[in-house]
């Protein structure tokens, strides 16, 4: 039994936070007793270490009675064994875990009593060379130990891992130490974000940064973050996108490129929304939003067969999203009328309300007619996108910075991407008529005063000066980096796959 386990055992009757205070207490202690015997509870560098990952996938058995060539790795002991003058132990690092076996005999009686001193979640480096147990178990016998970093709070109960969800997501670090899922599907990010770019690279597409910090909170329809710039004796946006600067791209001649971003959105938190997220926007000239089409197809199933290794994503419950090509294609108008009935745009708008109502829909009488069809959208067509659909074709009113079909000015030459039931990446034949687009701008803007936005000068000027000067035909497209995240690793909530989600404050 662990010193740790001993130490809860006596003091079952304490509260867990007495407990812990128990612990910090007796752990501050040792701190002291190291310092007064001249150890440095909190040591430098460690150099020439591996990681655990590298030691085993070079290991070669030895033949029976000797051992491996030493190696030096350093991590936080996360469980100890003791058996009289021996102790097994283990080590984990970022890759992995290791078995290891202290003899008093081997490193001296000093050694052996400050092994034994040392508390789970310390952080420790070891040398000594590497063999298999009588059980076949890869283990290093530790010939030297130094302790790195004295931990004084106690880990969650190692057996259970940390399973308290609001913990979890307040401290990452806990959560990261823990729990070997979530150090999958973070891992899994860095990886897919890696894959991304060398993706875009390879398309010669450029990467660049624009501004997050904004005059004005253009390119998108949502609620920004407010702060003000003393210098400027001006108000100033956290960017809610960065279409418009890359947009102004285009026009100085940069025909291909794109923005690992981050975006910043004032509105509410759920398991698909955090205020605070990672987007990529990406502009072509001379495409179109079928160019965009290729394009998300390439990337997504090329991200997945290097990431993940197969286009068959399992997120369990026996949901399984199918990757592989070709994606379904569907007009915004054709999956309303699956849910909404063949009839939907045959009625009247009276008659669409009703009908909504017995569909469920929040919907009430006046209510415009755009915002009904809409809202059958959201409740009963999105969320049944599971396998990968481009949905086509959509109204000119929902998407004012798009180039509308050739063949209806009504609806946009547009797709949004959905798969799991949520939105990964519309996309757009980029409108680059200037007159056109001040004039949606404008009427945009009226539209929103009229309900009470009190937000002012929303057009931007300088974009449209811009775009007067030219831009060229283009496609564009967003993708949502963090539900991408959630599709390729299987997580089914956005603080799955963020570091530091925003949670709420405590008071």
């Amino acid at each position: 039994m662990s010193e740790e386990v001993r130490n809860d055992a006596a003091t079952g009757a304490e509260t867990g936070e007495q407990q812990v205070n128990s612990l910090f207490a007796q752990r501050l202690a040792k701190v002291r007793e190291l310092e007064a015997a001249g150890i440095d509870p909190y040591g430098h560098a460690f150099p020439n270490t591996v990681p655990i990952e590298q030691v085993r996938a070079e290991f070669v058995a030895p033949a029976e009675g000797e051992y491996g060539p030493e190696v030096t790795v350093a991590g936080r002991l996360t469980a100890r064994r003791g058996m009289g003058k021996s102790i097994f132990a283990d080590l984990r690092d970022s890759s992995g875990k290791i078995q290891l076996f202290v003899g008093k005999s081997e490193i001296g009686d000093e050694a052996f009593a400050l092994f034994k001193k040392l508390d789970i979640g310390d952080i420790i480096g070891i040398k000594g060379p590497t063999f298999l147990t009588r059980m076949g178990e890869l283990t290093i016998r530790v010939h030297e130990c130094t302790l790195l970093s004295k931990s004084l709070r106690p880990l969650p109960e190692k057996f259970h891992g940390l399973v308290d969800v609001e913990q979890r997501y307040r401290q990452r670090y806990l959560d990261l130490i823990c729990n070997d899922e979530s150090r999958r599907i973070l891992k899994m990010r860095s990886d897919i974000l890696r894959e991304i770019r060398n993706f875009m690279d390879s398309r010669g597409f450029m990467e660049v940064e624009t501004p997050m910090l904004q005059s004005l909170a253009g390119g998108a329809s949502a609620n920004p973050f407010t702060t003000f710039y003393e210098a400027l004796n001006s108000t100033m946006y956290m960017r809610i996108a960065p279409e418009l600067y890359l947009k102004r791209l285009l026009v100085g001649g940069f025909e291909k490129v794109y923005e690992l971003n981050r975006n910043f959105r004032n509105e509410g938190m759920d398991r698909r929304h955090n205020p605070e997220f990672t987007m990529m926007e990406v502009y072509q000239a001379y495409g179109d939003c079928r160019t965009m089409m290729e394009l998300i197809e390439s990337l997504i199933t090329t991200v997945a067969m290097k990431v993940v290794g197969t286009l068959k994503i399992d997120h369990g419950n026996g949901k399984v999203i199918d990757l592989t090509l070709p994606w379904r294609r569907a007009t915004y108008n054709e999956l309303c009328e699956e849910k909404g009935g063949a009839d939907w745009f045959k009625l009247t708008p009276e008659e669409r309300i009703e009908r909504g109502k017995s569909l469920g829909l929040d919907v009430y009488p006046g209510m415009p007619d755009l915002e009904v069809t809409n809202e059958l959208y959201e409740k009963l067509v999105e969320p049944t996108l599971i396998q990968p659909t481009f949905v086509t074709r959509i109204p000119v009113e929902l998407l004012p910075l798009a180039k509308g079909c050739p063949d209806d000015p009504t609806h946009v030459d547009v797709f949004e991407l959905g798969i799991n039931g949520v939105e990964v990446a519309p996309a757009y034949s980029e409108l680059n008529n200037p007159i056109i687009q001040r004039r949606r701008l404008v009427e945009q803007f009226e539209k929103s005063k009229k309900e009470g936005d009190r937000m002012e000068d929303k057009i931007d000027e300088d974009f449209l000066v811009a775009l007067e000067h030219g831009m060229p035909p283009a496609g564009g497209m967003g993708i949502g980096i963090d539900r991408l995240v959630m599709i390729l690793t299987g997580a089914e909530a956005i603080r799955d796959v963020i570091l530091f989600p925003q949670m709420r404050i405590r008071k």
